[in-house]
């Protein structure tokens, strides 16, 4: 793996970032349910490997998915060096409730739960829930952030949603050393394209997540005819088959040019791949190295290019 600054933030992670959501085990999302044991394993052999970023947030799995990790880190006697855990403040699970206070009170859970000191990377995660307004205003989730971040409980901050022109905003206010998108910088969608120059042009991390749209993208249209866990509309499913057959012929896996998509993207720091077995660890790493001859990439880009005014609502 390559290993690259975070932005600004005088930290280095691998361009591939161990995705958790799964992990804590998010049957009514992912359709399959995560044990404890396997959980765990996962992450200690992510500390094995090649992987220095794990990413994970207060709400996964109710708070499973931060638990597991810590207990991997018990295990292994504490984070191995190099490696970066970064988690999310979330508000009360089934609320909006992104108060200052909610959010130091997320910060202390996932302290506890990890099992650390201090945190060295925390998002605002799914800003959207709220206002603009309302997360900047005095109380609330930034300024709280801000704090902590002054006092040394955590040691840079980042945002992390899904609308773009919401994360321009944040990124404007200069506080931010990393920003997360999901799901709209892949070869579907590439909605997140402002967002990338943006972050670039400010120093800040661009963390990719959702490379595989959900799914669509490494097990094909016809399989999971969804992206984003939602509907879409037919010409965004014969766009994917006409990439799934343009890889055929190459006999490069999907999987492998939709992460490899973001890899080879400067302007991308590191790319959240969803991991919930040990052995996604080697599967993914087959992916990152899989050869792809620019043959097959000046036949696919154009094509995905069609996704630049994005596929999400």
């Amino acid at each position: 793996m390559t290993i690259k600054q975070l932005g600004r933030t005088g930290l280095t992670v691998s361009d591939v970032c161990v995705g958790t959501s799964a992990l804590g085990s998010f049957p009514a999302q992912y359709g399959y349910e995560v044990d404890t044991e396997t959980a765990v394993a996962t992450i200690r052999r992510v500390f094995d490997g090649p992987f220095t970023f794990i990413d994970t947030s207060n709400e996964y799995g109710g708070g499973e998915s931060e638990k597991r990790i810590g207990q991997a880190i018990r295990e292994h006697g504490g984070v191995p060096d190099g490696v970066v855990v970064a988690t999310k403040v979330d508000p009360i699970p089934g609320t909006t409730d992104f108060s200052g206070d909610r959010v130091r009170r997320s910060v202390e859970e996932s302290l506890g739960r990890l099992g650390l000191d201090t945190l060295p990377l925390v998002y605002l995660h799914d800003p959207e829930k709220i206002s603009f307004e309302e997360g900047v205003a005095p109380g609330g989730p930034l300024e709280a952030l801000i704090a902590l971040r002054d006092q040394g409980v955590i040691g840079s901050l980042g945002v992390a949603g899904g609308p773009i022109d919401l994360e321009l905003q944040y990124l404007a206010t200069e506080a931010f050393d990393a920003v997360i998108s999901h799901n709209r910088f892949t070869l579907v969608d590439q909605s997140a394209e402002p967002l990338l120059d943006d972050a670039q042009a400010r120093g800040v991390a661009f963390v990719n997540a959702a490379p595989f749209g959900g799914g669509m993208l490494v097990k094909g249209p016809d399989a999971v005819p969804t992206y984003c866990y939602a509907p879409v509309a037919d010409e965004v499913l014969e766009r994917v088959r006409r990439m799934e057959a343009l890889c055929a012929e190459h006999d490069v896996p999907l999987a492998a040019a939709a992460l490899q998509f973001s890899l080879r993207d400067p302007r991308v720091t590191s790319t959240i791949v969803g991991m919930s077995e040990p052995n996604r660890v080697e599967q993914t790493v087959e992916l990152a190295e899989f050869d792809i001859p620019e043959a097959l990439w000046d036949a696919l880009l154009p094509i995905a290019r069609l996704g630049r005014a994005g596929v999400l609502a």
